[in-house]
């Protein structure tokens, strides 16, 4: 399905927001690593915040941009789909945390070259440069050796 205007664009960001964010909570109850558990529960800090920013963001500037198409973005291209997690399978936890941080990191950059205000396209980008962070942190703690993750 084409997410062809501002509200639909916005409306799945908070959609992928809300699924890493479900995703970090289960993550950090059945990770068994200390760090990857530190790193689950960072995660979901920032991006409980990058919601609410997202949300301030389109409240703000629904007016603006309720008429302005957009094209080129559907849901079918950022779709990941969640194995289920065991408790204790920090690679798989470590695994699935890569996959959708970069789904999101894509998902916000191809989104926020295309919506043309300004001032959410910067909040887009924000959330790109803390998942670049995010994902650098996370492939650090799969580079360690610990979780098996290559």
């Amino acid at each position: 399905m084409e997410l062809g205007t501002f509200g639909a664009v916005m409306g799945f960001a908070s959609q992928l927001v809300a699924q890493l964010l479900e995703f970090c909570e289960t993550a950090d109850s059945l990770a068994a690593d200390g760090e990857l558990k530190a790193a689950l529960r960072s995660l979901s800090e920032e991006v409980a915040k990058e919601g609410a920013a997202m949300e301030q963001a389109r409240r703000e500037n629904v007016t603006e941009m309720i008429l302005e198409p957009i094209a080129g973005l559907s849901r079918e291209q950022y779709q990941v789909t969640l194995t289920e997690l065991t408790a204790g399978a920090d690679a798989d936890i470590l695994e699935m945390a890569l996959r959708l941080l970069e789904r999101d990191q894509r998902f916000f950059q191809e989104s926020a070259s295309k919506l043309p205000l300004p001032e959410v396209a910067r909040t887009l980008r924000k959330v790109v440069q803390r998942r670049e962070r995010s994902l650098l942190g996370l492939r650090a703690l799969a580079g360690r050796g610990k979780t098996d993750i290559t």
